[in-house]
This record gives C-alpha cells, sequence and structure tokens, in this order.
C-alpha cells in the first residue's frame, strides 16, 4: 500500500524536475519534451535516485499518472486533426507507415543476428526498432504549432499504421520464442479487428459527431461537453486494447471524433490545463526508466551508438523514401518525425528481458536508444519546421452544424 504522504511527494518532485528541465530545454532553443526526459534522466534510480524503480513499475501510482498524461496527449493531438485531414493523407502515410517498419525490422534484425543471436531472438531484438512514439513527436508538433501541416498528418497517420503493424509483428516473435509456429488466421484476425476498429471508430464515430455535436449541450453542467468528451477519450482508449492496439491510438481517435463537434475550439482551451498538469509526468518517467549502470562500459556504450545510429538511420529511410511523392523538404521533415521510439521501444524492451531473450546489458542499451531517439529527434525536427515555415498546410472546409 502505497503512503498518501509518500506519493504526494513524488508526485510533486516530478512535476517540479518536469518545470525545471522544460524552462532549462526552451533557454537553450530546445523543445521542452527534451528537458523533461532529461529531467526524468537525473531524477531516476541511475542518478539522483529521488524516484526508485518500485515508484515507476507498471501499475503503481505514478505509471498510471504517466499512462493519463499521454493518453490526454494524444486526445489532444486528435482535437487538432480532422478525418477528412487524414483522407488528403491517407496513401502516403499508409507508405510510410509500411516502409518505415520494414526497414527498421530487417537492418535491426541483421544487426541482432551479427551481435551472437539467433535468428528467432534477432526478430525479437528487432521489433524494438519498429514503432514510432506518437507521442514524442506529437508533442514537440504541438510546441511548434505545425499540427496543421501536411508533413503532421502524414507522421500521425503514419504512426497509427505503425502501431497496428508492431503489434502483429510482436505477436510473431512472442511465439517464436516458445518454440511455437505462426498461427496466419489468428494474425488475420488481429489485423482485421484492428483495422475495423479504427475504420469504425473513426470514420463512423467522426460522421455521426459531425452531424449531432449539439447534444453535448443538453446536460446543465458548465462543462459538460469536456467530460463528455473526456469520458469518450477514457473510453476509447481502453477499448483500443482490447483489440491488440495502445491505449494513445483510441485517445486520439477520440480527439479526431471531438474535432468535427462545433465546441471544438472550446474543448482545446479547456484541456490545456489538464495538458500542463499531467502530460510532464509521462516524459519525466520515461526517462527516468534508463539503467545507466548498464551503460557504464565502453563495450556497452559503444554497441549503444551503433544501435542509435541504425535505429535512427533505417527509420529515417523508411519515411523518406515513403514520402518522397511530397518532395524532398517534407519527406526529410517526416522522415525525422518517425524516429522517436519512446515508451513502444521500452515495453518491447520489458518482455524481452521477462521472457529471458536478452540481458540486463541488451535491455538497457534498447531502453537507452528508445530515450535517446525521443531526445535527438525534437531538436532536428523544430530546426526542419522552423527552416520550411511556408510549408503546406491542410485546408479543409467546415461542414460542422
Amino acid at each position: 500500500m502505497h503512503h498518501a504522504s509518500e506519493i504526494l511527494f513524488t508526485l510533486f518532485v516530478v512535476f517540479v524536475a518536469a518545470q525545471i528541465g522544460g524552462e532549462i530545454a526552451q533557454r537553450l532553443k530546445l523543445p521542452g519534451v527534451v528537458g523533461e526526459i532529461a529531467a526524468g534522466c537525473a531524477i531516476g534510480p541511475s542518478l539522483l535516485g529521488w524516484i526508485t524503480p518500485e515508484q515507476i513499475a507498471t501499475g503503481t501510482p505514478l505509471d498510471v499518472l504517466a499512462e493519463i498524461g499521454v493518453i490526454l496527449l494524444l486526445f489532444a493531438v486528435g482535437l487538432e486533426t480532422r478525418l477528412e485531414d487524414l483522407k488528403k493523407v491517407g496513401k502516403v502515410a499508409f507508405v510510410v507507415g509500411v516502409v518505415g517498419v520494414l526497414v527498421p525490422f530487417g537492418m535491426g534484425s541483421v544487426w541482432a543476428h551479427g551481435n551472437g543471436f539467433d535468428w528467432d531472438r534477432s526478430l525479437f531484438v528487432a521489433a524494438a526498432f519498429v514503432a514510432t512514439s506518437a507521442g514524442i513527436t506529437a508533442r514537440v508538433l504541438q510546441e511548434l504549432g505545425a499540427l496543421q501541416r501536411i508533413e503532421s498528418k502524414v507522421i500521425l497517420g503514419a504512426a497509427v499504421i505503425d502501431d497496428i503493424l508492431a503489434m502483429l509483428l510482436l505477436g510473431v516473435v512472442v511465439s517464436l520464442q516458445g518454440g511455437g509456429s505462426i498461427d496466419a488466421t489468428h494474425l488475420l484476425v488481429v489485423l482485421a479487428g484492428a483495422v475495423g476498429f479504427i475504420a469504425v471508430i473513426g470514420w463512423g464515430g467522426a460522421r455521426v459527431m459531425r452531424w449531432n455535436s449539439a447534444w453535448l449541450d443538453k446536460p446543465l453542467g458548465p462543462h459538460s461537453p469536456l467530460m463528455i468528451v473526456l469520458a469518450l477519450c477514457l473510453g476509447l482508449a481502453w477499448l483500443s486494447t482490447r483489440f491488440g492496439l495502445a491505449a494513445i491510438i483510441g485517445a486520439f481517435l477520440a480527439g479526431m471524433i471531438a474535432s468535427e463537434t462545433r465546441q471544438q475550439h472550446t474543448l482545446e482551451k479547456q484541456t490545456q490545463p489538464l495538458l500542463a498538469l499531467l502530460t510532464p509526468f509521462f516524459f519525466v518517467v520515461t526517462g527516468s526508466k534508463v539503467d545507466l549502470h548498464e551503460l557504464a562500459s565502453a563495450e556497452a556504450l559503444w554497441m549503444l551508438a551503433v544501435v542509435t545510429a541504425i535505429a535512427i538511420v533505417s527509420k529515417f529511410i523508411g519515411g523518406w523514401l515513403g514520402s518522397l511523392s511530397l518532395g524532398r523538404r517534407s519527406a526529410t521533415i517526416i522522415g525525422f518525425g518517425m524516429v522517436p521510439r519512446g515508451e513502444v521501444g521500452i515495453v518491447v524492451a520489458t518482455l524481452g528481458l521477462a521472457a529471458g531473450v536478452f540481458d540486463n546489458r541488451i535491455y538497457a542499451i534498447i531502453v537507452a536508444m528508445s530515450l535517446l531517439t525521443a531526445m535527438v529527434t525534437p531538436p532536428v525536427l523544430a530546426w526542419l519546421l522552423k527552416r520550411n515555415a511556408g510549408g503546406r498546410q491542410i485546408e479543409v472546409p467546415d461542414v460542422r452544424g
């Protein structure tokens, strides 16, 4: 049982560290998310030890608060993303998502096999290279006010496709570890369920809300529209996990549905205080999960450098090749926007460690790679977006009631 005063003190430490880290980063002309992740590394178990491994374990109050933070972040991003926007970039996003999975998975498999893993385990390690962290990139795009750019819509659409493919790949590699065969029928059912969930909820929900948003104002509460869409956000976040997807996909869909309402701008303003309070917890907790002690050797650092380089280059190539139809500048932005691994790589690493696929050092390297890609990408992406400040915006006629 967690003592209330201990929990409150931990929340205080994490929140203040996030504000200090974010402020320092912004004064250095870096996105605030970089400072928040760095603050997590500093106060985490590896350095100051102000938060312990037990406090950030799955299911603890701090872990749950971090999960709620990233769910709300993706909900807010969805609020600025309309279905018609994604339709305009659907083909490009699909290609970016698919190629952006195949290239990192292939390069990661070759690297792991070259370092002594058999092919079954190499495929498991490679799964950590695959999925983009939508939360990291979305925060940067939001901070820069770039969510309406065509590149942003491609990145977010491709991240959804990434998540579906990553879950399928993870199912394959997990089954291989137990010496079992791959059940193609089961994988097809999972794929159909995931795609069907996104299509029905995203397309159907957006159409219903577009023409019937007046009912949000019927309850007497002064914040009834916000309360209703937040309930929708949490409900769809839970439901998406039942279809084998990340909770943030359901939250993103909820925001996209709410973006079709005539109360959209009011909802955006009302969610800002919630984001300011809760999203820093996600990024600090993410940073605190790296174990720097396992990297305290020249060999480990060299391996980390190689793995991080492969992760960045492979994802960039996939995103760049998939979006060349938009021009080289846009393809470069999209390529870097797809680089962060964040929580997705950490999840795969945790599963691999629990299954005995690799040891603590490889686990630390994969987690550190995930965090380094999350920290390297924001400043590069910010520089590219500012350099190409005249990029194309998506324009969609407003058909809401």
